[in-house]
């Protein structure tokens, strides 16, 4: 059975896919539907929502409209969600590819390497790393990308462990294939399945630790974030809930659905999983 035909069999990836496609349009779209900067006071404070046509999500405590907020706060989740996990899984792949395929001392210190940066706490990590370099986009991304990347080393290690006693592999080498040659067309290609659905679930993971940052103030003050409008209307949730809950509302929807497509893409992709399914 085709690979999207397994997909669509699960129902609630369907589901998560149609959440996270409307997702990504507001965000492509947002310099459209709110031509105005996001930073900019468009009313008066504190409008309820569909208090005003206008601002069908209300204002905030300085006139701002909430939807343009969540418009160009889903940009910066959705950027920072799939840059910060192309780098950790690049790093991931690398290291973890390098431990698995060579064995022995390269084994013991690429995973020494890798325990090393699982010993410390991920989230208390990437805030010490923002917190040295000043808080923007990059820092953040390469934060969340730094304390990502070693679950997908160990995976990675796991599975090239498995597959390099493969006949395959071994027929590789003695027609004399380097090493290098053999990694990246015979035993990552066997390995990639496992690798994109945890990539899949790395990205909603990065989204929630971005909006932690942004929520302590350590986002990018020049870009709207759904854990900054957050942070900035936490003193305001009895009198203005709106200004938390639409944000908290999208973070939570952004997530689920990522996480349903990650669900799906594992029944899609798996093989164990098809055989006991079927």
């Amino acid at each position: 059975m085709p690979f999207f035909l397994r997909f669509a069999r699960n129902y609630g990836a369907l589901l998560g896919l149609a959440i996270l496609v409307l997702v990504v349009m507001v965000a492509l779209l947002a310099p459209l539907l709110f031509p105005a900067s996001p930073w900019q006071s468009v009313g008066d404070p504190f409008l309820a929502p569909s208090e005003d046509p206008s601002y069908p999500l209300g204002t905030d405590m300085l006139g701002r409209d909430i939807a343009a907020g969540l418009a160009y706060g889903a940009r910066v989740s959705l950027l920072v969600g799939v840059v910060s996990t192309a780098v950790a899984v690049v790093i991931g792949v690398t290291l973890g590819a390098l431990a698995g395929f060579y064995g022995g001392r390269a084994d013991d210190l690429l995973m020494r390497f890798t325990e090393f940066f699982q010993t410390i706490p991920a989230f208390a990590m990437a805030v010490v790393l923002v917190a040295i370099f000043s808080p923007n986009i990059v820092s953040i991304t390469l934060a969340i990308a730094v304390v990502s990347w070693p679950p997908v080393a160990r995976l990675v290690r796991a599975e090239f462990l498995s597959l390099r006693s493969r006949e395959f592999v071994q027929a590789a080498i003695v027609v004399g294939q380097t090493g290098p040659r053999i990694m990246l067309t015979q035993i990552l290609p066997n390995a990639i399945s496992p690798i994109i659905v945890t990539a899949s679930l790395m990205v909603a993971t990065a989204i929630l630790t971005e909006s932690s940052l942004s929520f302590l103030g350590l986002g990018d003050r020049n870009m709207m974030s759904w854990g900054f409008m957050i942070g900035a209307a936490r003193t305001m949730l009895r009198e203005a809930w709106w200004m938390s809950v639409f944000p908290g509302v999208a973070i939570l929807l952004t997530v689920l659905a990522i996480n349903l497509i990650g669900e799906g893409l594992n029944d899609a992709m798996n093989p164990h999983l098809r055989g006991r399914k079927g």
